[in-house]
């Protein structure tokens, strides 16, 4: 991580120390929905609204600074975001776009829009007090079906390749850049409240262009590696990529056990005269138990948000246009909407978390057909996406079309800041066929380090890692989404 970014981190992680110590006393809150300037104004230029001033650069509306890591190796990157909404009778349209760019030319822009259905049946008179002290549940899913239109390039100069299977050393290291250019549309529609079950589909256009990568610590990928052992390096079929799946995400146990399970069927459809068409199946299942039942709160992707929204779901904001106020039911969710966020809810109190977690990838290729290099995920460091596994390796160290993972994990609060510390250990492996995983050798890694929660900003790790025979790795990543947002197109 450049210096820069290192500053602007240690930055941020001093920040909520300053939030914990401010007075709670009620401040001016001037007009009843003040502007973006307006904020600003009444924050950067006093010296206990610095918080509040940070929040507004970061995460507010209509326009705030981006900030993330592109990909591993690829550098911390900055731009601009834009957000707004608009609130119908019936839906809610957020509109999200941005861009950003690392010091080593990478770079990434996108736009995202979303379509919330926020149809809302006729009141019933009910008696009684149950559900009465029922209070939203800042975890859950909300529980809207929900549209997605989206397309978004990303450049990145430096990614390493080792080659494929379990076998690898570190002596294959090679080095290339790719673009990929992402277009589609994806839906979610709820159903079985009691479980926060959903199903969603997914319909994308993937255009990638693999280049060479110079001036590295080792040779570009062309210099080591063919067609034959790194498929798709020659050439790079646009792909049509369709995907269907089911979720679970139900709290358990008093809320103690919170599950989140995801099963995912995907079809990678290549033109007529390439042999890059396949299928995957991914499982991943999670399951963190709390320690503090009334105090931990394990905060989701939510679908309802764009990538650079961190808000708290806005149905529970627009609780109170229910009921009596049902007639003016439409006024009363603009007049909600036009709120600005208040991302501060999302800080977490004394909170502390076990978790396990199994994944795997498993692919499928009809008749003499191979799954891409550039598609198939990784185990080590990070992957492209920036998720962390076998940390104690280098990014992008193990690479095959059939992945496992199993993560056990711990995750503290340090008082009652938003700062923890946490501790991981993974065990993975990866094979050229599903039947291969079974008999390829499970690989170890350890990792402690600091996770950072500071309102909506993104999630920070500062991880130092162990344990495997490669040495040791220290990872800094800022998650490349808001606190609370909606993940990205995966780019495999």
């Amino acid at each position: 991580m450049p210096r820069a970014a290192l500053i602007l981190l240690l930055s941020t992680l001093a920040g909520p120390a300053l939030w914990a110590q401010q007075s709670a006393a009620p401040a001016d809150t001037g007009p009843d929905n003040p502007s973006e300037l307006y904020k600003l104004q009444h924050s950067c230029f006093d010296l206990k609204g610095l918080i509040d001033c940070g929040q507004e650069l970061f995460t507010g509306q209509p326009v705030h600074i981006a900030v993330g890591s592109i990909a591993p190796q690829n550098g911390f990157g900055a731009g601009l975001a834009y957000v707004g909404h608009k609130t119908t009778e019936n839906w809610r349209v957020t509109w999200d776009s941005d861009a950003v760019a690392s010091n080593n030319g990478s770079w990434r822009a996108g736009v995202y829009l979303k379509l919330v259905n926020t149809y809302e049946k006729a009141p019933t008179v009910e008696f009684g007090t149950k559900g009465r002290n029922l209070k939203p549940n800042l975890s859950a899913l909300p529980e809207r079906p929900v549209i997605n239109i989206y397309a978004q390039t990303i450049t990145l100069n430096k990614l390493t390749y080792f080659g494929l299977g379990p076998n690898t050393t570190e002596a294959g290291r090679s080095f290339y850049g790719l673009r990929q250019t992402i277009a589609g549309v994806s839906a979610v529609k709820p159903f079985a409240a009691k479980l926060s079950a959903a199903v969603f589909g997914e319909l994308n256009g993937r255009f990638v262009d693999v280049r060479p990568s110079l001036g590295q610590p080792s040779p570009s990928i062309g210099a080591l590696y063919t067609e034959a052992t790194a498929p798709g390096l020659t050439k790079q079929a646009g792909t049509l990529q369709l995907g269907e799946g089911v979720r679970m995400r139900p709290v358990l146990l008093d809320d103690r056990l919170h599950l989140d399970y995801d099963l995912t069927y995907q079809q990678y459809i290549a033109p007529g005269n390439s042999t890059f068409s396949f299928e995957r199946l991914t499982t991943d299942l999670s399951h963190q138990f709390a320690i503090y039942r009334k105090t931990t709160r394990i905060i989701l992707p939510r679908d309802t948000n764009g990538p650079d929204e961190c808000s708290v779901d806005r149905d529970s904001e627009n609780a109170e246009c229910s009921v009596d106020k049902f007639a003016q039911h439409h006024e009363c969710l603009t007049a909600q909407g036009a709120k600005s966020p208040d991302c501060r809810e999302l800080s977490r109190d004394l909170q502390g978390s076990f978790g396990v977690r199994v994944f795997s990838a498993l692919s499928m290729t009809p008749g003499g057909d191979i799954v891409p290099f550039y598609f198939q995920p990784t185990l080590g460091g990070s992957d492209i996406n920036g998720n962390q596994s076998l940390s104690s390796y280098q990014d992008y160290r193990f690479r095959a079309p059939n992945v496992l993972l199993i993560r056990e994990s711990f995750e503290h609060s340090i008082g009652s800041l938003p700062l923890g510390f946490t501790f991981m250990v993974d065990e993975g492996k990866v094979a050229f066929s599903r039947g291969g995983l079974g008999s390829s050798p499970w690989i170890h890694s350890f990792s402690a380090g600091l996770t950072l929660r500071a309102g909506g900003f993104p999630q920070v790790y500062l991880l130092f890692s162990w344990g495997g025979n490669e040495g040791t790795h220290t990872i800094a990543n800022v998650n490349n989404s808001l606190l609370g947002g909606s993940a990205r197109p995966s780019l495999f």
